[in-house]
């Protein structure tokens, strides 16, 4: 038997019976604990296998094959077996390449079935080191035998070699325990209230009552113009969320559809309803590197022009706006589109982030990208490809401090979004899944099953510190996925988001201090109001519960 930690939890996986230690929640489990363990950089020697290897934990030496490819070159294959259906495997696996400085190395499946599995793991290799991959499948249907390949280019020269492979399997409880664990350690925190009148003695037997007003983590969503004298959606997002980003409105398309004719009217109007029920807002963009999305104006303009043009997009917009966006999303899909570095040159992104930095210092400045953690098949934004671009940003001086991922998803891969956030967050900034949503060509009830695996999935990885649905009404619709009809009725959607928010609040609690003088419980973070009565005595507290692996002990004298 074992006793684990919050940092035991993240570092070292343990098969076998295990106990969970949380406060006043302990249960036993006999299930494999997630590994959050990733790698970036390349090694002379590859790392031990996680999880001693998964299911060819007991295969010494490990049996590896090669497969011949379509394009007739041949490429190292781990063969599984009696693999299930709805079942979530996470593997890892060492590459090393010769033949080229550097190539991407996706990982595909095969199963007897005939299915197939694309893009299940990639990482970007490089030549004379080790580089660490890791992803993860949901089978469709059972599969007797499947093969894992992973292929570079198709150039035939490349030569991939492969060791510490590891595959484990987790169930769906199993996975769905493993979630509540973090949630129960990362999101919330042990409380002791004491209770004692005005000489120190501790008063048994005081009714406590506790209310939460507040939540600490940020969960919101798009909004747009059309809620602007919409009372009725102002009041129905107000009740839910906490956290606002403006959809079209302060895009330099929307803002300056003219040169040089500047207009904040609208997202001023926006933002004083934002303000005005202490919700904390997102600004979306700065720039976008899309051609199509830069106004019609800019896309005309060169050299000097252009660059004066940039200059006071970013003068005008965060004086405007200094110390009222917690983020800026300073360039948008530049993995995607290079308007702005193909016309002004490499440095330009660079300037960006230290122009908008010296202009708002107390903002937190963003990359924001779409198919990095929805999927691996588009090369221009795999796991490593993103990361290389923040680190190169950060070398040149930027101060970039926000991991942005879009999250329009398609049928989620859970494990390979968390072997994606896993990767992410051995950059230690800040992670938000920022426009999440489902797409339009699944019917309601599949986005919101969809929906919620997303949700949980990025509530409960501890890199994650904020998540923003892409669901601003219009008389049209949403632009994926919608929670309500025009009615503000919940669709499925809708039923999903309020499900969870629900499970994720504290809400209120009621209890007596024991002889002791001190009442316990245990809650997600954020604002509290504590009312304690003894007799004829009453007083009122607040409490706030910031992240921390102690039990935070509150003292109240009447």
């Amino acid at each position: 038997m074992a006793f684990l930690s919050k940092k035991s939890m993240h570092k070292a996986p343990i098969l076998g019976f295990s106990v969970f230690l949380i406060p006043f929640l302990a249960f036993s489990y006999d299930g494999p604990l997630y590994d959050f363990t990733a790698y970036t950089e390349c090694k002379s020697v590859p790392e031990k296998p996680l999880y001693n290897g998964g299911i060819f934990k007991d295969q010494a030496p490990l049996t590896q094959h090669r497969i011949s490819t379509s394009d007739g070159s041949y490429t190292p294959a781990l063969i599984l077996q009696n693999l299930a259906e709805n079942i979530m495997y996470c593997f890892s696996i060492w590459v090393k390449i010769r033949g080229a400085d550097s190539t991407l190395v996706t990982a595909s499946l095969m199963a007897n079935n005939n299915s197939t599995y694309d893009c299940v793991g990639t990482v970007l290799a490089k030549s004379g080191c080790w580089s660490f991959l890791k992803g993860g499948f949901i089978l469709d249907s059972p599969s007797s035998v499947s093969i894992l390949y992973f292929q570079g280019t198709t150039d035939k020269r490349i030569n991939v070699a492969i060791a510490s492979a590891s595959v484990q399997p987790f169930t769906e409880q199993q996975w769905r325990t493993n979630q509540q664990y973090i949630i129960n350690t990362e999101r919330k925190r042990a409380v002791t209230i004491h209770v004692s009148d005005s000489h120190g003695d501790r008063l048994q037997g005081a009714s406590i009552k506790i209310e939460q007003i507040s939540k600490d983590f940020p969960f919101g969503s798009a909004i747009a113009r059309t809620i602007l004298g919409n009372l009725p959606y102002q009041n129905w997002f107000v009740e839910r969320f906490n956290a606002a980003v403006f959809e079209n409105e302060l895009k330099w398309y929307a803002t300056e559809p003219e040169q040089g004719k500047v207009n904040y009217t609208i997202p001023d109007q926006m933002l004083e309803f934002v303000l005005a029920n202490q919700i904390v807002a997102r600004g979306h963009n700065i720039f976008w590197e899309d051609p199509k999305y830069n106004p019609a104006w800019v896309r005309d303009l060169t050299g000097p022009a252009l660059k004066a043009a940039v200059s006071s997009r970013i003068q005008s917009l965060m004086s405007k706006y200094k110390e009222e966006f917690i983020h800026w999303d300073v360039s948008n899909e530049m993995l995607h589109f290079d308007f702005y570095e193909e016309r002004l040159g490499p440095e330009a992104t660079l300037h960006f982030y230290k122009t908008a930095h010296e202009a708002d210092p107390l903002a937190s400045l963003f990359l924001n990208e779409f198919n990095v953690v929805e999927t691996c098949t588009d090369v221009n934004t795999t796991v490593d490809t993103y990361i290389d671009k923040i680190r190169e940003l950060e070398r040149g001086g930027s101060s970039m401090n926000g991991v942005g991922l879009e999250s329009h998803f398609s049928k989620p891969n859970l494990p390979l979004m968390r072997a994606i956030l896993d990767k992410l967050a051995t950059l230690k900034l800040p992670i938000w899944l920022t426009e999440v949503d489902i797409s339009n060509k699944f019917d309601k009830e599949t986005q919101a099953i969809y929906l919620e695996q997303v949700l949980r999935e990025g509530f409960s990885h501890p890199a994650v510190d904020g998540i923003m649905l892409w669901t601003a009404i219009h008389p049209n619709g949403c632009y994926q996925m919608c929670l309500t009809d025009s009615n503000l009725q919940n669709l499925p959607a809708g039923d999903t988001v309020d499900k969870l928010l629900k499970e994720w609040e504290t809400g209120e609690a009621n209890g007596l201090t024991d002889d002791h003088g001190s009442y316990s419980f245990f809650a997600f973070l954020g604002e509290y109001r504590i009312r304690v009565q003894y007799g004829n005595r009453t007083t009122n507290s607040t409490l706030s519960l910031s992240q921390s692996d102690e039990t935070k002990h509150f003292n109240i004298q009447l």
